[in-house]
């Protein structure tokens, strides 16, 4: 069971940031990685149809062998991961927005939140805001148009520039000194973020600690993959593959899947 692969599924390509932690963290581990941007975004779906989408992309995981699931969406996690989990035999590791060291290390006592509508509606979302942001003042903004533009490929757009600019203005006026990114895709606009906030904003994504804890969990299964082989990375799309191909390594192969 070791050499099975890690399988990751997102709504569109948000996820490959994901994708990258692990592969740099545990580099010999076989994945597969759904892509489904027929779909995307999933932030403005109701909560039952992301909960089918996300069974579908579970059961081609399963069906493909796949030994664990990264739920790599936060609008997935945050409204369908608990079903998975009672539903499927296999761990699931899931992404929540990273408000906790957010919450703890801010100086300022205001931290904001970019996210889509799905995640920051979810009861998940706010059992976590209401645990650790107790006294600290979060600014919530939807990311309306992001995922479109990412999945369009114009990450570095003036569509995109004019988006995040008007979205950051209310948090810069606050006096943010942390921004949390609760969306797989968002981690791709860093260095847009950068020059639009102050210097002194810090900007959290999951990606690291998802890594980590499929680490953990890998090993707590004692199913971590011993051979130093070349892994095999794989990426399926259900929409245009061009642009999965222009975010990945070339190395690896992607294609086109109906599902």
């Amino acid at each position: 069971m070791s050499t099975q692969p890690i399988g990751i599924f997102d709504s569109g390509i948000g996820g490959t940031s994901i994708f990258q932690e692990i592969h740099r963290l545990l580099p010999y581990e076989n994945t597969l990685y759904l892509a489904d941007s027929k779909n995307a975004p999933y932030g403005n779906k109701p909560k039952d149809a992301i909960l089918q989408l996300s069974i579908k992309n579970t059961e081609l995981l399963l069906e493909k062998g796949c030994k664990l699931i990264v739920v790599a969406c936060n609008t997935a996690t945050t409204n369908a991961i608990k079903y998975l989990r009672s539903h499927y035999d296999v761990p699931f590791i899931g992404i929540e927005p990273a408000i906790k060291p957010a919450a703890l290390n801010t100086k300022t006592k205001v931290i904001g939140i970019l996210a889509t509508k799905g995640t920051l509606s979810s009861e998940l979302f706010h059992n976590t805001s209401d645990l650790y942001a107790n006294g600290i003042k979060v600014i919530e903004q939807i990311g309306e148009g992001i995922v479109p533009l990412v999945e369009s490929g114009q990450v570095d757009s003036d569509e995109m520039k004019a988006l995040l600019e008007r979205y950051m203005q209310p948090m810069i006026e606050e006096n943010i000194d942390y921004l949390v990114l609760g969306c797989t895709h968002y981690p791709y606009l860093i260095p847009s973020l950068t020059k639009i906030l102050p210097k002194h904003v810090k900007i959290i994504d999951s990606g690291q600690a998802v890594a980590k804890q499929t680490r953990a969990i890998l090993e707590q299964r004692e199913v971590l993959n011993s051979s130093s082989e070349a892994p095999m990375n794989q990426f399926y799309s259900n929409a245009d593959v061009s642009v999965l191909t222009d975010i990945v390594d070339a190395q690896f192969p992607v294609a086109y899947l109906n599902f």
